[in-house]
């Protein structure tokens, strides 16, 4: 198994890391150290663990802010000297919710509960449930946009976009006669509004018109490029997240 641990303390780490090295319960073959919220994000935004070991607080922000830039659905047992959070964490695929300072026996009790649940628990019906409304089958799609250019509203409709990307603090839209303005949405809840058989969210900046797309290059079956048209200004290369290759490409060859 590939566990990931988001922690900055590099004591509590390596306390972890030595505990985990010691136990039977669960075979790890593989151990991530994220130190930051940054690097949480950059990691999971093209790669995947088989279980995710979360501290709340962190150097750079809350790890809770991690969920609102990237989806994460390996299960999280979160270890944190804060109480006052467990309920906010059971909203996401959380195992348990373990107190520090904590014991050998509090890790292994969490692990035997990740166990249980691994054992009698199949997650596809719910990953096939995700995947349906994240191509937005029971929801009513946007087929045009208001964007403001000077002091006026504009109407871009769905053929004339073509790409949403995030900069920042900002939404951006992108029409296809090169023309860019701020759109007052988050990248996450756009991609929730749109028509999925038009647009796809290839990584966790850019949702793209698949008639904006030139030209797909594979340099490898883990990193797939797209060449847009027109180019964004923002990025010289937009490659489709690791995870999402495959959906994507399957969208691409559907449409």
């Amino acid at each position: 198994m590939k566990i990931a641990i988001i922690e900055d303390e590099l004591l509590a780490v390596n306390y972890l890391k030595d505990l985990l090295d010691k136990q039977n319960i669960v075979p790890v073959t593989e151990t991530v150290v994220l130190r930051s919220k940054k690097k949480a994000i950059d990691f999971f935004e093209n790669d995947a663990a088989d279980l995710i070991f979360m501290d709340i607080h962190l150097g750079d922000g809350m790890s809770l802010e991690i969920f609102e830039q990237v989806e994460l659905f390996a299960p999280i047992i979160f270890i944190t000297a804060f109480d006052e959070y467990a309920i906010r964490v059971f909203k996401h695929f959380t195992i348990d919710y373990v107190l520090k300072p904590f014991e050998e026996e509090d890790l292994h009790q969490a692990l035997q509960k990740f166990v249980s649940i691994r054992n009698n628990f199949d997650p596809e019906p719910l990953l096939k449930s995700i995947s349906t409304l994240r191509q937005g089958e029971d929801t009513e799609v946007m087929k045009r946009f208001m964007v403001r250019e000077g002091n006026k509203l504009r109407s871009v409709d769905e053929q004339n976009t073509a790409y949403f990307f995030a900069s920042g603090k900002y939404l951006f839209l992108t029409t296809m006669d090169n023309q860019t303005y701020i759109y007052d949405d988050t990248i996450k809840d756009i991609i929730q509004k749109l028509n999925p058989q038009v647009f796809f969210k290839v990584n966790r900046k850019f949702i793209i018109n698949k008639e904006a797309i030139t030209e797909i290059i594979k340099h490898s079956s883990q990193k797939v490029e797209l060449q847009l048209s027109p180019k964004p200004e923002v990025s010289d290369e937009v490659f489709i997240s690791k995870m999402q290759i495959t959906e994507c490409l399957n969208w691409l060859k559907n449409q």
